[in-house]
C-alpha cells in the first residue's frame, strides 16, 4: 500500500514538474524529456495526466464573446451597427489600422452588390480599405467620388484616382471621378462650378448613392489623416477651424463635438458631401481605429452620419466608457 501511494506520489510530482517546465516556462517536449531524463512520449503521458487530474486548469478566453458583447453595447446605445476588430493593446497605431482596414475591405463585399451606387471618400484609411477589398462581380454598380481632392500643390486626381479604380476593379464597376479641388478658394466659385452640366452629372450619382464609405479626419490622429498633412489647409484655415471649434471632418466637411456643422465656415468652400446629404444615404460605413479618434468618432455618431461603424476593440471600448 504505502510502496502504491509512493509510485503515485512520485508521478504527481514529475507530472506538476512537466507541467510547470511546459506551460509556465514554454520548454519543448523534448527539452523537457532531457531534463527529466526521460522519453518525450513520457512528457506527453506526464502532461496528459496534468490535465486529468486537475494539476493544470485550460481556459480559452475567446475575443470574440466580449467583442460581441461590445458590439451589443454599441449597438444598444448609439443604434449603429458596428463590427469590432479585436486586438490586444499593445498594438500599434500603424498595425491597428491595417487590422481595421482588412477587415472593413472583406466586410464591403457583403454590403456592396449589383445596381448600387457607391460614394467613397478618399483618405489614408479608405486608401489602406481599398487595398484589402475582395473581389466580387457585379453589374449595374457605380462607384462615384464624394469630394474633390485637387490643392494649390497637386490636382490629387492620382492619389483619389489609385483608390476608386481599385474598388472599381474589385466589384467590375463603373468609376466616376470627381475632378475638382477639396476646397474652393472662395463659396462663390462653388456655387458657379456646381451649376455647370459636367458637374451636375457626377452630383446626380452622388444624390443616388445607396452606401458611402468614409474614414474620419481629425488632427489628433497618430497616423495622420491626409486633409491635414497634404497641404489641403494653410493657417488661416487651420485659425478659422480653432475658431469654430471643429473637431474632425468627413470627406473634407468638418464638424463639431455636438456633431453640428453647417456654420463652419470652411465648410462654404469645401466640395465634400453635405452631411444633410450625407445622413440620407441608406448605409453609411465609417472605418476609424485607434484611440485618438474616440472624439471625432463620437461627434460623427451625434451628427447622425454612421449606420455602420468598423473600428478596433480599444476604441469601441473607449466609446462605451465615455458614455
Amino acid at each position: 500500500m504505502a510502496a502504491d501511494q509512493g509510485r503515485q506520489d512520485a508521478k504527481v510530482t514529475a507530472a506538476l514538474t512537466a507541467a510547470k517546465l511546459y506551460y509556465l516556462q514554454d520548454m519543448t517536449m523534448e527539452a523537457i524529456a532531457s531534463e527529466l531524463g526521460t522519453s518525450r512520449s513520457s512528457v506527453s503521458r506526464l502532461l496528459a495526466h496534468a490535465r486529468d487530474t486537475g494539476l493544470v486548469d485550460i481556459r480559452v478566453n475567446s475575443p470574440f464573446e466580449r467583442v460581441g458583447q461590445l458590439e451589443e453595447q454599441l449597438r444598444r446605445r448609439f443604434r449603429i451597427a458596428a463590427h469590432i476588430v479585436p486586438m490586444s493593446g499593445i498594438v500599434n497605431e500603424v498595425e491597428r489600422l491595417e487590422r481595421v482596414a482588412l477587415t472593413a475591405g472583406r466586410l464591403l463585399s457583403q454590403f456592396i452588390d449589383s445596381n448600387m451606387v457607391v460614394g467613397i471618400a478618399w483618405g489614408s484609411t479608405i486608401s489602406m480599405v481599398s487595398r484589402a477589398l475582395v473581389q466580387k462581380e457585379t453589374h449595374g454598380t457605380t462607384i462615384v467620388q464624394l469630394n474633390g481632392a485637387g490643392n494649390i500643390q497637386t490636382s490629387g486626381l492620382e492619389y483619389s484616382s489609385d483608390i476608386l479604380q481599385r474598388f472599381g476593379h474589385a466589384f467590375g464597376a463603373q468609376v466616376e471621378q470627381f475632378p475638382v479641388p477639396a476646397f474652393f478658394d472662395d463659396p462663390d466659385t462653388r456655387a458657379a462650378m456646381w451649376r455647370e452640366r459636367s458637374t451636375r452629372r457626377v452630383l446626380a450619382f452622388q444624390a443616388k448613392t445607396d452606401i458611402a464609405v468614409f474614414g474620419l479626419g481629425s488632427p489628433q490622429s497618430e497616423v495622420p489623416s491626409r486633409v491635414y498633412v497634404g497641404g489641403y489647409l494653410n493657417r488661416d484655415d487651420y485659425r478659422s477651424l480653432r475658431e469654430d471649434e471643429a473637431i474632425g471632418d468627413v470627406a473634407t466637411v468638418f464638424f463639431r463635438a455636438d456633431g453640428s456643422w453647417k456654420d463652419i465656415r470652411l465648410n462654404a468652400r469645401s466640395t465634400g458631401l453635405g452631411l444633410d446629404r450625407l445622413r440620407r444615404v441608406p448605409r453609411r460605413v465609417c472605418v476609424v481605429s485607434g484611440a485618438a479618434k474616440v472624439g471625432t468618432l463620437r461627434a460623427a455618431i451625434a451628427a447622425g452620419i454612421v449606420t455602420d461603424v468598423v473600428l478596433d476593440e480599444t476604441l469601441a471600448r473607449l466609446l462605451v466608457e465615455d458614455d
